[in-house]
């Protein structure tokens, strides 16, 4: 794996009421560039401030650069393009819809990846899509969600993994004069202590990379593992190192939603959950809000926070970005408040507590997911492989 880069400095920011108004100064503040890449770029209150905030820096100079994800991000150039485009911003679709209602392996590789970058000197990494916090289709007005303000030497493979992306995704969509140059040197100098790594999924070689560092950490771990992941579910290899982690003595806690957008993978996630709990993994529902959060503390020292998921659309298809860093203080802020989000907002699952009916339901769900993953080409996602390394 790539070593930890030093010198940079790493800030928490907790769901958007703290990284929203953080990007927006920092866009406000843009005097060469602003790269944003995001999944989801709604028409809402927040939005149309981001949309607002980025038009009117490309209208005073400043290069600016909106990748979407053709999924997730539909109704953005009727909403938005012309807007933007008129300010003198560029914007790329990936993936563009055509056909809505035509299903293929290739729709399932989206663009998920939360990123923005600011003057080459600021980033945010997390999970926080373009859009207001509340979620009004569940009728919960709270979002648990993450993100970090980055700022440091780790700034230049991140601004090397929003060009390949931009770069790539103009040459498909046949706009040449849309490329994004390359990134000069010498580059940034130290901006704080925090060793971290970019862990982008995106390309051949980096295809993995996420999830070989959920695996490491995991699998070092001495005292505890504290993740809260918005669609966990794992393949064996992820499940057999929690389980092989608990039952070592490690304290294993999970956060997972307890109000759902997606009912199959939620019904499909809670077919797996006995098995862990057995193990001696504690499992927790979140009910306070809506959980969308994917983040990580291990042994109070390595978190992670970033856009992955634990499931095989984000770890094998989705493009995806994470930070991880190994740093006491950060781990034990990160940790400080996914332990307040639990005891404040969360109910913990016991083993066997489903009716049989509800037992069906999920495996019956967790069928209908594993067929799509293998639809994909992926389908020994949930199978251990004879090569793999006993726990």
């Amino acid at each position: 794996m790539t070593e930890f880069i030093h010198g940079n400095r790493v800030t928490l920011l907790h769901t958007g009421a703290e990284f929203f108004p953080a990007l927006l100064r920092a866009i406000e503040k843009a005097k060469r560039d602003v790269h944003l890449e995001t999944y989801i770029f709604a028409d809402d209150l927040i939005g149309r401030k981001v949309a607002t905030a980025l038009a009117e820096a490309a209208r005073r100079g400043v290069v600016v650069r909106i990748l979407v994800d053709g999924f997730g991000a539909r109704p953005f150039s009727r909403q938005f393009g012309e807007m933007l485009t008129a300010a003198g911003a560029e914007y790329l679709i990936y993936r563009e819809e055509v056909a809505s209602f035509q299903f293929s392996r290739y729709r399932l590789r989206r663009l998920h990846r939360k990123l923005a970058a600011i003057d080459g000197k600021i980033a945010f990494i997390g999970g926080i899509n373009i859009m207001d916090n509340a979620n009004a289709a569940l009728g919960v007005d709270y979002c648990l969600d993450y993100a970090v303000r980055v700022e440091g030497p780790v700034l230049r493979p991140i601004l090397e993994s929003l060009r390949q992306m931009w770069n790539r995704v103009a040459r498909t969509s046949f706009r040449p004069r849309f490329r994004y140059p390359e990134i000069p040197r010498p580059f940034l100098q130290q901006a704080g202590e925090h060793r971290v790594i970019f862990l982008p999924r995106i390309g051949f070689y980096q295809r993995n990379s996420i999830a070989k560092a959920y695996l490491e950490a995991i699998g070092n771990a001495n005292a505890s593992v504290l993740m809260a992941i918005a669609y966990f579910l794992p393949g064996w290899r992820f499940r057999r190192a929690l389980m092989a982690a608990a039952r070592r003595g490690v304290k294993v806690t999970l956060l997972v939603q307890g109000k759902s957008d997606h009912w199959l993978f939620h019904y499909a996630s809670r077919a797996l959950c006995d098995a862990l709990m057995r193990a001696g993994v504690r499992i927790f529902a979140y009910q306070k809000g809506f959980l969308h959060a994917k983040v990580a503390v291990v042994d109070r020292l390595w978190a992670t926070v970033g856009s992955s998921n634990i499931d095989p659309f984000s770890l094998f298809l989705a493009k995806e970005a994470n930070l991880a860093v190994q740093d006491a203080e950060f781990a034990a802020q990160l940790s400080a408040s996914l332990t307040s989000e639990i005891e404040e907002g969360a109910v913990e699952l016991k083993p066997g507590s489903q009716s049989r009916l509800a037992r069906i339901m999920c495996w019956i769900c967790y069928g209908i997911v594993r067929l799509f993953v293998d639809m994909a080409g992926y389908g020994d996602w949930h199978r251990a492989r004879r090569s793999a390394p006993k726990s």
